[in-house]
C-alpha cells in the first residue's frame, strides 16, 4: 500500500452543526478533550469553568458566547488524524457554515434534548441532504430534563427528513440520568459526575441481563432499558454503513457534552463508520484523493488571526495528493504559480508550520490578496472545483467613515473581512456609495468592532431599503441592457469582483424588470452557473 493511500485513510474530516446553544462548541471541545490534543474544556457559558473555549478564538465570541467564525482544529485519536471544522450556528453567520460545508466529508448534527429541532438546524440539515454529506445525529443535554428519546427520533425522522437508527440510547434523563447503553458497541457506561472537566472513568458491562446493572442504576431504570432495547430492534431497520454513506440513513447517539457522557462513544463509532477524504467534481471531470498530483481549494479566508501580527490565511481543503512546503503551485483564476513557505497546520488559533499535508487535511496560506474563497490551486492542471456561491444579503446599510483620518484604515479593513466573506459589498455606479450587506443584522456588530479593534477604523451604518440583490447576467452592448441601465442607474452597484449587480427595492420590481427586460438575468446568487 502506497504511503498516500495509508495517509488518506488515516484521515476524517468532518463539520459540526447545529442551532445555537445546542452544545456544538462544548462538544467540540470534549472530542479535543478525548484525543488527549486537550486536557481541560472550557464551556462557552459556564461561570464556573473560567477558561474560554478553545475553538471560539476570536474575541468577539469570547466576549458574546458564540460561535462567529468556523474554526480548523486536529488531533490523532486511535491512529486516525481528525480535522474538526467547527462552524457558527446563529443564523446571523449561516453563509460561513454553507461555505465550510463544501470542505468536510461527513457532519454531526448537535440537538437540543429539550428543544428538540429547531430552525436553523433544520436549514443546514437540508444543505446536508442536497449533497448527500453522511451525517451523524448526536442528541445533547440529557444531564437535564427534556423530551422522550423515541419522541425525539421521531421529530428528527418528520422534521428533518432523515431515517435514523438508535446506536445508544439514554438511561433516564435530568436528575435521574445515569449514563447510556451503547447499542453500537453493546455494553453500559455509567458516568461519575464530580469531573465535569476531566475525562472520568466509566464502568463497563457487556450484557444486558447482568444482574449488576440493575444494582448499579435500580432495577426500574434497567427494565425500562431492557424494554426500549427491545422496542429498537423491533421498529428500526439494522444499522447499514453503505446507507449512511449514500446519505440516506443516520445513526443517533445520545449524551451530555458538558457531562461528558456519551462522547467517547460518538468518537470511537465515528472513527468506525465516518468517510476518509471523498473524491470532489471539478468543472472536467471527478479528482479522487489518491490521485499523485495535488489539488485544492479555499473554503475560508481569514484576516487577523493573531492581532499582534497583521496576518491573513486562506484555509484550504487538499483533495488530492501531497502538498509540500516550497514547491510551485498554480492559481487557477489568475494562472499565477506561487509558492508558500510557511503553510499551517491549525489547533483553533494556534497554529503550526507543516512541511506536507494530506488529502482531508486543511492548510492555511498566508495570502496578500491573491486568494478569493472558491479558488482552485493545482500542480499543474487546469481545473476549477464547483464554486462557493454568495446568496443574496437580507439585509442592507450604508457605511460611512467615522474618522476623516483613517479612510486608509477602513478601507483595508473592509475590504479585508469581504474577502473573508463576512458580509458582501456593493458600491453605487452612480455616485461610489459603499453599501453592506449581510445574511444577518448581528453581523453588523461584528463589522464595527473588528474594523475598530483590528484596523482602529471607526464607522457608521445608515439605513437603506433594499429587498434583494441581484448579480445580472446580460449582453452589455445590447440595446436593451443599455435602456435597463439607463432608467435602472441609481439601484446598479458593482461586487467586490467587479460583477454588476441590481439592487432591487421590492419583489414586485424583480418580477416587472424581469417581464420589461427578458434578455436581462437576474440571479440571486453570484455563481448562477452552479
Amino acid at each position: 500500500m502506497s504511503d498516500l493511500i495509508q495517509e488518506i485513510q488515516k484521515r476524517k474530516t468532518f463539520g459540526i452543526i447545529s442551532h445555537p446553544d445546542a452544545g456544538k462548541t462544548t462538544l467540540t471541545e470534549k472530542l479535543l478533550l478525548f484525543g488527549g490534543a486537550i486536557q481541560e474544556a472550557g464551556a462557552v457559558k459556564s461561570n464556573k469553568i473560567k477558561k474560554g473555549a478553545t475553538s471560539d478564538f476570536m474575541e468577539i465570541e469570547r466576549q458574546r458566547g458564540i460561535s462567529v467564525a468556523t474554526s480548523v482544529l486536529a488531533f490523532n485519536y486511535k491512529g486516525h488524524k481528525i480535522n474538526i471544522l467547527d462552524t457558527p450556528g446563529h443564523k446571523d453567520f449561516a453563509e460561513d457554515t454553507y461555505r465550510t460545508l463544501t470542505a468536510v466529508d461527513s457532519v454531526i448534527v448537535v440537538i437540543d434534548v429539550a428543544k428538540g429541532v429547531e430552525e436553523q438546524t433544520e436549514k443546514l440539515v437540508q444543505v446536508c441532504r442536497m449533497r448527500n454529506i453522511p451525517m451523524i445525529v448526536f442528541i445533547n443535554k440529557l444531564d437535564r430534563e427534556g423530551k422522550d428519546a423515541f419522541d425525539l427520533l421521531d421529530e428528527v425522522e418528520q422534521k428533518l427528513g432523515l431515517s435514523v437508527v438508535p446506536l445508544s440510547l439514554p438511561i433516564g434523563m435530568g436528575a435521574d440520568f445515569q449514563g447510556i447503553y451503547n447499542i453500537w458497541e453493546n455494553n453500559i457506561q455509567l458516568f461519575l459526575e464530580e469531573k465535569k472537566q476531566k475525562v472520568g472513568e466509566s464502568i463497563t458491562f457487556n450484557d444486558i441481563n447482568d444482574a449488576a446493572i440493575d444494582e448499579a442504576v435500580g432495577e426500574k431504570a434497567a427494565n425500562t432499558l431492557r424494554d426500549e432495547l427491545e422496542l429498537v430492534e423491533s421498529v428500526y431497520p439494522k444499522f447499514s454503513r453503505e446507507d449512511y454513506m449514500a446519505g440516506t440513513q443516520q445513526p443517533v447517539f445520545f449524551g451530555s457534552a458538558l457531562n461528558n457522557f456519551g462522547v467517547r462513544e460518538l468518537l470511537d463509532a465515528f472513527i468506525d463508520i465516518a468517510p476518509n477524504p471523498q473524491p470532489k467534481q471539478a468543472d472536467s471531470r471527478i479528482v479522487k484523493p489518491e490521485e499523485q498530483n495535488f489539488t485544492g481549494f479555499v473554503f475560508k479566508i481569514h484576516a487577523n488571526m493573531d492581532p499582534k501580527h497583521r496576518d491573513r490565511l486562506a484555509f484550504v481543503k487538499i483533495v488530492s495528493g501531497v502538498f509540500k512546503r516550497n514547491e510551485n503551485y498554480l492559481l487557477v483564476r489568475e494562472n499565477k504559480k506561487m509558492k508558500f513557505s510557511s503553510p499551517n497546520a491549525f489547533f483553533a488559533d494556534k497554529k503550526e508550520v507543516v512541511d506536507e499535508s494530506f488529502p482531508g487535511d486543511i492548510v492555511g496560506l498566508h495570502d496578500t490578496g491573491n486568494f478569493r474563497i472558491g479558488d482552485t490551486l493545482t500542480a499543474g492542471e487546469k481545473l476549477n472545483f464547483k464554486g462557493i456561491p454568495s446568496f443574496s444579503p437580507e439585509h442592507f446599510r450604508f457605511i460611512n467613515n467615522d474618522d476623516p483620518l483613517k479612510a486608509k484604515q477602513l478601507a483595508k479593513g473592509i475590504d479585508q473581512l469581504m474577502d473573508e466573506g463576512v458580509a458582501q459589498l456593493f458600491t453605487l455606479e452612480m455616485n461610489g456609495r459603499k453599501i453592506i450587506g449581510t445574511v444577518g443584522a448581528l453581523q453588523y456588530e461584528v463589522i464595527q468592532y473588528r474594523l475598530e479593534h483590528e484596523y482602529g477604523a471607526k464607522c457608521t451604518y445608515e439605513p437603506i431599503s433594499i429587498h434583494k440583490a441581484c448579480w445580472v447576467e446580460a449582453d452589455e452592448k445590447s440595446e436593451e441592457f443599455k435602456e435597463f441601465a439607463r432608467l435602472k442607474q441609481r439601484f446598479l452597484a458593482r461586487d467586490k469582483y467587479n460583477q454588476l449587480v441590481f439592487l432591487a427595492d421590492s419583489a414586485f420590481t424583480i418580477t416587472m424588470t424581469q417581464e420589461k427586460f427578458p434578455n436581462v438575468k437576474l440571479h440571486f446568487i453570484s455563481e448562477w452557473g452552479e
